[in-house]
Order: C-alpha cells, then sequence, then structure tokens
C-alpha cells in the first residue's frame, strides 16, 4: 500500500526531486546525445515519411514524357506508311492516372500509417523514460558505492586503531596474543572489501559515460569526488493509477499499433471491391519538328477504367482473416501491457514504502551499534571485556552501516523505479532536449 510520503500529482522532470545538479546535468546530456534515443528518432522520421508514401495515393498521379524517333518501314513487310520509308516522330506530354477512393481503402491506409507514426513517436517516448530512470539507477549506484568505500575506509581506520590497542596490552603482558591476530585479522577482512566496491563503481561510472553518448572513461574526473547519496523528498508524487493510461508511454504505443493493424483490416477488406480508376494524357505528336507546336498536332485521351478480382483462390479472403488475427494478438497485447503497468506501479510502491521502514529501523541499529563498540573498547582497555566483545562490536558496525548505505541506495533506486513505472520523465526530458 501507499506510505503517508506518497501524494498524487503529475511527475514529469523527476530527476529534480533528488535536488543534484550533478544528475540533472546528467539527464540532460543523454537526453542530447544518447545513441540509442537517436535510433528511436530516427524510426519517427522512418514512419513520418512511411506516411507521406501512403497520403501519396490520395492524389492523381502526373508523369511527363518525351522522345524523338527515326524509323525506316520494311520494303518486305507490311506498313500503314508504304514499304521503305523514312520518317522522323516527335512526341512529348502529359500522362495522369487517378484511383477514386470509392471503399476507403486508401484513406485505411493513411489511417493506418498515421497510427504508425504516433506509436513510432510513443517508442521513442518510452526509451526516454527507460534511459532517464536508467541514469538514475546507475548515478545513485555509483555514489552509494563511494559511500560503501569511504565507510569501509573508516572502520579500517576505527579497527587499526583497535589493533594498535591490542598489540601495546600484548606488549604490556595484559593481553594474549589471540587478541592481536584477531584485530589483525578483521582489518584485513575489512580492507578486502573495498577493491570489490572500486571495481562496481568504476563499472557505474562507465555505464553512465557510455549513456551520455561517450566514452567509458569520459566522467572520470567529473565522478571522482564523492557525493552523498541522492536522497528522496519527504513526500514524492506518484500520480494517480487511472492516469497510467494517458502517460506511459508503453501502454500509448500498444494502443496505437492496435490501432495501425484495424485500420489493416480495412485495407485487406478494399480487396473484396473493384477499383476505380480516371486516366488521361495530353500530348503533341509530329513527324515534322516545323509543324510540332501546331494545334492540330495534339493528342488527348480521357476515360475511366475499373479493375475487380473475380477469383484469386482465397487470397483476399485469407489476408482480411490474417490481418484480423494480427489485429487480435495486439488487442491481447495491449491489455497485457496495461496490466503490466498497473502491477508496475503497486509493485514499486510497495518497494519504496517498504525499503522507508527498513532505512528507519537500521538508522537507529547504527546508533547503537557505534555505541556498544565505543563501550566496549572503553571496557576492553580496562581490562573489564574479553576482546571478543570489541571484535563483535565493531564488526557490527560495519555491518549495519554498509547495509544502511546499500538500503539509502535502494530507497532513491525504487523512487526512480516508481517514478518510471508511472512514465513520469519523457515530457521533460524531450522539452530538454529541444530547448
Amino acid at each position: 500500500g501507499r506510505s503517508d510520503a506518497i501524494v498524487d500529482g503529475a511527475p514529469t522532470a523527476w530527476w529534480t526531486t533528488f535536488d543534484d545538479q550533478l544528475l540533472m546535468s546528467l539527464i540532460r546530456r543523454t537526453a542530447e546525445s544518447n545513441l540509442t534515443l537517436q535510433q528511436a528518432e530516427a524510426r519517427v522520421r522512418e514512419a513520418r515519411a512511411s506516411r507521406r508514401i501512403a497520403a501519396a495515393d490520395l492524389w492523381p498521379q502526373v508523369g511527363a514524357s518525351g522522345s524523338y524517333t527515326r524509323t525506316r518501314t520494311s520494303k518486305n513487310g507490311l506498313s500503314t506508311g508504304g514499304p521503305g520509308k523514312v520518317f522522323n516522330l516527335f512526341q512529348a506530354g502529359f500522362d495522369a492516372n487517378w484511383e477514386l477512393d470509392v471503399f476507403g481503402g486508401i484513406r485505411r491506409s493513411v489511417e493506418a500509417a498515421d497510427a504508425s507514426v504516433e506509436a513510432a513517436e510513443d517508442d521513442r517516448n518510452a526509451v526516454l523514460v527507460s534511459l532517464m530512470a536508467e541514469v538514475g539507477l546507475e548515478y545513485v549506484t555509483y555514489r552509494s558505492l563511494q559511500q560503501r568505500i569511504a565507510l569501509a575506509n573508516q572502520n579500517v581506520a576505527a579497527q587499526q586503531g583497535t589493533l594498535d590497542l591490542t598489540r601495546r596490552l600484548f606488549n604490556a603482558g595484559l593481553a594474549p596474543e589471540l587478541d592481536v591476530q584477531r584485530a589483525a585479522a578483521q582489518v584485513a577482512t575489512t580492507a578486502s572489501t573495498i577493491p570489490l566496491l572500486e571495481q562496481q563503481a568504476a563499472q557505474a561510472m562507465h555505464v553512465l559515460s557510455v549513456l551520455i553518448g561517450q566514452p567509458p572513461m569520459a566522467l572520470q574526473q567529473e565522478l571522482a569526488a564523492v557525493g552523498p547519496i541522492p536522497k528522496p523528498p519527504a513526500q514524492v508524487a506518484v500520480g494517480l493509477p487511472s492516469e497510467l493510461l494517458l502517460r506511459r508511454p508503453d501502454v500509448a504505443r500498444s494502443e496505437r499499433q492496435l490501432a495501425s493493424q484495424t485500420a489493416q483490416i480495412g485495407v485487406a477488406t478494399r480487396d473484396l471491391f473493384p477499383r476505380f480508376f480516371i486516366s488521361g494524357a495530353a500530348s503533341l505528336q509530329s513527324v515534322r519538328g516545323s509543324d510540332f507546336f501546331d494545334w492540330e498536332s495534339r493528342l488527348l485521351s480521357l476515360g475511366p477504367s475499373v479493375s475487380w478480382p473475380i477469383f484469386e483462390g482465397g487470397r483476399i479472403r485469407a489476408n482480411i482473416a490474417l490481418q484480423t488475427a494480427a489485429q487480435q494478438e495486439l488487442l491481447a497485447a495491449y491489455e497485457g501491457v496495461v496490466l503490466q503497468a498497473f502491477q508496475d506501479v503497486e509493485d514499486a510502491l510497495v518497494a519504496f514504502s517498504h525499503e522507508q521502514a527498513t532505512r528507519a529501523q537500521l538508522e537507529e541499529a547504527v546508533r547503537a551499534n557505534q555505541r556498544a563498540a565505543e563501550l566496549a573498547r572503553n571496557l576492553y582497555g580496562q581490562g573489564l571485556t574479553d576482546f571478543l566483545t570489541v571484535l563483535v562490536a565493531e564488526q557490527s558496525v560495519f555491518t549495519s552501516q554498509d547495509t544502511l548505505a546499500q538500503t539509502e541506495r535502494d530507497v532513491a533506486l525504487e523512487l526512480v523505479a516508481l517514478y518510471k513505472a508511472v512514465g513520469g520523465g519523457w515530457e521533460a526530458a524531450e522539452t530538454a532536449r529541444e530547448v
């Protein structure tokens, strides 16, 4: 269910809620330069060009032609001009052909193309939503890894202090060598976690660089300084579930694909009916170049024609059945996308709320473990407790701090996932790209 931190509203530039200037800069650069997005935009241009091709059939098709021919007739054959004659023929003119869209087949083709354009635009927006979310996820992950590395180094320093204490006590004959070896092992164990964290941080940085259309190491200097894990605001706006159908571009894309395929049924059905054409030509024709532009050289033709398939072996009706089945498939796919959209939102709402509750408990655990470790070290220094108590207390501090850092990461990640689930971000990202 929803927590008190979730309110209704329409998210646009959700990344601004983290109040992180570098994150906002990465989002902007991704919208401007990401190569996957450029591919999606090219598909939009392809769809628009295909729409213009389909719409061209609504208009008459006009062509121009011209020719010059010098002919000699056969003396041994049949010829209207007489055997063995030589003559020239000059021709130039225009011809036109226009299919009358009596049964709406061409209009259905244009309708299908219109829907395909809108589907391509929605696909581009869906790519934007995914990219914005991926930038947010990788950036939050990178910052959390930086924090975990810093915490590990802090704990190594604290545990090194404990190791120094055990050595002094051992040298004074107040502690066994076992305590020294345990303390040394703990320092080495904690330090061993750092290389893997550094590797994961470098990989997250590489992903961010590629997302903005740059080589993997492009952000090394820009991201070198340790920054905080982005924190969500006290309240976040996610909108109403009913708004999903209007906002999520993948839902809109699926609906437009369904509309395009529905129109294709009309295109296929058109073949059951006759097709009507009007054809005409106007040209000049003369055997002498000097008379070519005379009024008497004109040649005109105009007339209707009809084409109607009588027997096609069932091809037309099979094509109608094919297009209908494809439409039914897309209808089921659309319903599935809608259901998945609602599930994504509900899953993200539950995860975000529970991660917040987990974080609150871990914050209390960290405070308690830090106090326990402080007390254990003091008591051990006074000889009032054994070293195992110190060892367990310090390990608990490191474990709880690292877990808290991961949970703070997860809270931010779940918020990004929540905004992705409700389709937020593409409007603002698109505007930022156009400015």
